[in-house]
């Protein structure tokens, strides 16, 4: 199946396993439209990386890309699809899985010496329930929140000094993962790290 971004968000409608914040730790849905002629109905699967903000008419809202919609409508109907606008859309939530690939963490543009945050993305498995930091100055771990999406933060008092590591716990098996040293001494806003590591069996 193909990957494509969307936007997504959840009102109260969506039944309580899946809404708000919590559908944006399940980053992969399967969609597929049967109810418009140029609809193929043939699901394909499309990673979700933040909230649609305004979107609260439905029960789940997916503002998909334009090679979204072409991806879901039948050989020759792409552009009849894009231009109806709204559709109805099936989802189902599905694991991630990157097959040989490995997570990595790109570090926010607005992170500083104070505030670090970082996106963690492929990252196979039902989703990210928690993320806990460790700088090379500290023994223990420090919690972060959930910005948006898959970027996840931390704002301390003090100047945490790198390397930093991450430890990642998956939302359904509750497995966790260390991303040891991840983020190297001399790290950059809007760089990219790549792990060595992913989740297996979940």
């Amino acid at each position: 199946m193909h990957q494509y971004m969307l936007k997504v968000t959840a009102p109260a409608g969506l039944r309580p396993e899946l809404r708000g914040m919590d559908l944006l730790m399940v980053p992969e849905a399967m969609v597929k439209c049967t109810e418009n002629a140029a609809c193929s109905g043939n699901p394909v699967t499309v990673t979700i990386t933040d909230a649609c903000p305004g979107c609260t008419s439905e029960s789940a809202h997916f503002d998909l890309s334009g090679t979204a919609f072409g991806a879901l409508a039948k050989t020759g109907l792409a552009n009849q699809l894009r231009n109806a606008g709204v559709i109805k859309l099936q989802y189902r939530m599905v694991e991630c899985d990157y097959p040989g690939v490995t997570i990595q963490v790109r570090v926010d543009q607005g992170s500083n010496p104070y505030y670090l945050a970082v996106a963690i993305v492929y990252a196979e498995g039902t989703g990210i329930s928690k993320v806990e930091l460790q700088a090379k100055s500290s023994n223990g771990w420090i919690n972060m929140f959930q910005s948006s999406g898959v970027t996840w933060a931390a704002n301390t008092v003090v100047v945490l000094q790198p390397p930093f590591s991450i430890r990642l716990t998956e939302k359904q098996s509750r497995n966790t993962l260390i991303l040891t040293n991840i983020i190297p001494v001399g790290w950059k806003p809007g760089q990219t790290y790549r792990s060595h590591v992913n989740f297996v069996g979940n």
